[in-house]
């Protein structure tokens, strides 16, 4: 990747104190040892997060019987939060940082970085960093959550464990200065716990009291709480179900899969075959009447002059390289 080497130093590509998908500090698995074309290194579960998840999760099991309590307000409240909070990864971290698929002008970037606050999977640097990492190193060791290992370990089970030590050195070996180049980046990465707080717990919990005189308790379990624990795991879905199920139509060389389901809950992100084989393409889908929300946003966003230079895999592309390596679906 062209431009100038990240100084290490001043951007480590550990952080000890990254959120929710870190608890991963420290890069010594012990016990090492290696071997051409192996490497193997024992893995230290990170016990912070196995108590964190198993409290969020156990939290958000709970707020399911306060459904029935809440006001219809809450839950409408409730999944606009969540579709805020996709966006926020999907148009903002995804497309927009990590792949450069289009350009957004500052009041969208300022949008896309609150959104992504409210997602709370690591600021948008981080969140970048790692992913332009699984692309390159996809289902090695060097893939920060390579689903060769299994559905768990690609889903949940990576947060538990130490960085394999081939996704530090091989993700020191990329370029990330054009994220560090964006004052929007930097801003929120500075700033990242203060907007996590007021984005994903504050703000979503006072609207519902303050406005349409919610319980405390139910806005804060249900819009911050439940609203939270879904988003992570349909995030996380990407990594673990579309990279297993589903059809390859344009590369059966791969292991990133077509899945209709993640599709339908991370708001266009299921069409992971076309995706990883054309990372570039704003849509992340090819051409035609797709359910893909995200690439609706974004459409909407040039049309309004927020967003420009859409990069798209061209149609005679796309059919010969489903003609070349496709599995013959559809």
């Amino acid at each position: 990747m062209p431009g100038r080497a990240v100084d290490w130093e001043k951007v480590p590509f550990r952080n000890a104190t990254e959120e929710i998908r870190a608890g991963v500090e420290g890069s010594q698995g012990g016990g090492g040892q290696e071997g051409p074309g192996a490497r193997w290194q024992r893995q230290n579960i990170v016990w912070r997060n196995v108590i964190l998840m198993t409290l969020l999760h156990s939290a958000a099991v709970y707020s399911l019987v306060l459904i029935p309590k809440a006001k219809p307000l809450t839950l409408l409240w409730a999944y606009f939060c969540f579709l805020l909070t996709a966006l926020g990864v999907t148009a903002g971290a995804h497309r927009l940082w990590s792949h450069r698929s289009y350009k957004a002008k500052l009041p969208l970037r300022i949008f896309l970085a609150a959104a992504n606050s409210m997602a709370f999977q690591n600021d948008i640097f981080e969140w970048a960093r790692d992913h332009r990492v699984h692309h390159k190193y996809s289902e090695t060791d060097a893939d920060p959550h390579n689903a060769r290992r299994g559905f768990f370990f690609s889903h949940i089970g990576w947060l538990f464990v130490r960085k394999h030590q081939d996704v530090i050195e091989k993700g020191r070996k990329l370029d990330f200065t054009d994220l560090l180049d964006d004052p929007v980046v930097r801003f929120q990465r500075k700033y990242y716990k203060i907007t996590v707080v007021l984005m994903c717990f504050v703000l979503p919990t006072l609207v519902p009291w303050c406005i349409w005189g919610e319980s405390l308790w139910n806005a804060y379990f249900l819009a911050s709480i439940l609203r939270y624990t879904i988003s992570l795991n349909v995030t996380w879905l990407v990594n673990s179900a579309a990279h297993m199920y589903g059809n390859r139509p344009y590369d059966k060389h791969i292991n990133p899969r077509q899945n209709p389901l993640v599709t339908l809950g991370a708001i266009g992100e299921g069409f992971h075959n076309y995706h990883h084989t054309f990372p570039y393409d704003y849509s992340a889908s090819e051409f035609g009447l797709n359910f893909n929300p995200t690439t609706w946003f974004i459409d909407v966003m040039c049309w309004l002059g927020l967003a420009t230079d859409r990069k798209r895999a061209t149609k005679p592309m796309v059919e010969a390289r489903k003609a070349k390596t496709g599995d013959g679906s559809t």
